[in-house]
């Protein structure tokens, strides 16, 4: 059997053509891939390198997708898999039927989300938990008897998946093209208005803040507000202390629903458990997915308060119309359960804390060490810098000279792969490396950034 699957091995060079036929890749220009098939094709992943077909080994310097954690070939991930896969592969939760690890998750994620989010609602991922979320909170107001509470406010640059409702509620316009409408009764705010968020008229930007358009619309027309603690995607923008105090205070204020997207920032990201930790405030809802079972496996959740789930309770004892078929999923339930005991018996979260002072460092040293770089931040393992023409006078590059995507291609060159964030003008490098990161490769990443940067300061200066 060996023999033959080596004999049928397939070559690079008929992966790409397969590639090319038959597979549509997500996030990418079409004509791209058609034209020259994959960038890279990976074969396999050890800690926090990768390696291609051709067998060239990269550093992961954002975990993928934000989402591995843990770094690759975690045995103990691969046998929580294995064992439920033997004990219980699939089992339906729907029409009152559980199984014993969905329970054992539910409890545990209970014991380390803030505040009482003591209840659980499974999905296959942050979209998923997203959508689910509106569809909850639209749900609850319906059965209060205020149906017209139905308007869900978002941040511009803010990135919450690409279901309907998700990609409604995007605030980076890029993820819009695709479609011709959006779904209804979706609303943007700037974001970061602290001072509007705690009533401050003068601002010029009021109207267009939290409190203005609730005022505008009627906080008897709102279902929820929903935010990143960190922004992600659009730029790792990390909020100013007490904005999310402050929006917590003003959800209270009109009794609207504050919703937190923590996909990419719970689980260790940022040094704390969940993002939201590092300014204790506690959500009415908050969704999570990626880090929960380091990509190894697909799930997502969205986590609520006893209150919420007891006041759905007490208003209908009709059957609750929503769920996925692999809600709860057994197996990764299992993945799940074993992530979160390692990053705890590990200390991830600590080191991610530890090791992001290096990486804020690093960044910090690229800002006066180059001519184009300036805006370094870092939370935890979650860091960005961005890149100018001219940064004293903050004049940005051209949109014609993706300069973020030139200085990722040129990390790439050196066998480190990073991520261009060029979103409202934008031309940022993110650096979100597994948690299990070292200080020693923190600098050797920052030292390839550094190479990489120069290299495209020689080009364009």
């Amino acid at each position: 059997m060996t023999k033959q699957i080596t004999e049928n091995k397939v070559s690079p060079e008929q992966l790409q053509k397969l590639d090319k036929k038959h597979f549509l890749h997500p996030t990418t220009p079409l004509p791209l891939q058609q034209a020259d098939g994959p960038a890279v094709i990976f074969e396999k992943g050890k800690g926090i390198h990768i390696t291609d077909v051709h067998g060239v080994e990269y550093i992961d310097g954002v975990s993928s997708l934000w989402n591995v954690n843990l770094g690759y070939g975690r045995q103990e991930l691969a046998d929580a898999a294995s064992e439920q896969m033997m004990k219980l592969a699939y089992a339906s939760s729907f029409f009152n039927n559980s199984h014993e690890v969905v329970i054992r998750l539910s409890e545990k994620l209970a014991s380390i989300a803030p505040g009482d989010l003591n209840v659980s609602f499974f999905t296959s991922g942050g979209s998923e938990s997203n959508e689910s979320a509106f569809k909850i909170v639209r749900h609850y107001w319906k059965l209060k008897g205020q149906p017209k509470r139905r308007k869900i406010i978002s941040l511009d640059l803010s990135y919450h998946g690409v279901t309907m409702g998700a990609t409604s509620a995007t605030g980076v316009p890029e993820f819009k093209k695709m479609i011709t409408a959006i779904a209804p009764d979706f609303l943007h705010a700037i974001p970061y208005k602290t001072n509007c968020e705690l009533g401050d008229k003068n601002d010029p930007d009021y109207d267009r803040s939290f409190r203005g358009i609730i005022e505008k619309e009627g906080s008897e027309n709102i279902a929820a507000i929903i935010l990143e603690p960190i922004q992600g995607v659009g730029g790792v923008n990390i909020p100013p202390e007490g904005y999310l105090k402050a929006v917590r205070d003003l959800c209270d204020e009109f009794g609207i629903f504050m919703i937190t997207d923590e996909v990419i920032t719970g689980f260790g990201r940022t040094g704390k458990m969940f993002g939201v930790n590092h300014w204790n405030v506690v959500p009415d809802i908050m969704c999570v997915a990626k880090g929960i079972t380091s990509g190894y496996i697909q799930l997502g959740a969205v986590m609520m308060t006893e209150k919420l789930r007891d006041e759905l309770n007490r208003m209908s004892d009709d059957v609750f119309y929503h769920g996925f078929t692999y809600s709860g999923h057994p197996t990764a339930c299992a993945v799940a359960l074993k992530t979160i005991e390692i990053i705890e018996n590990e200390g991830l979260v600590d080191n991610a804390r530890i090791v992001g002072e290096e990486l804020l460092k690093g960044l910090n040293h690229l800002e006066q060490k180059h001519k184009i770089t300036a805006k370094p931040r870092a939370i935890g393992l979650m860091g960005a810098i961005e890149l100018f023409r001219d940064p004293e006078q903050s004049i940005p590059f051209s949109p014609t000279e993706f300069a973020a995507l030139a200085v990722v291609e040129e990390c790439a060159k050196r066998n480190l792969i990073l991520r261009p964030l060029t979103f409202g003008g934008m031309n940022a490098v993110a650096i979100a490396p597994p948690l299990i990161s070292t200080k020693q490769d923190i600098e050797k990443m920052i030292d390839i950034l550094s190479d990489s940067i120069s290299a495209y300061e020689k080009q364009v200066l």
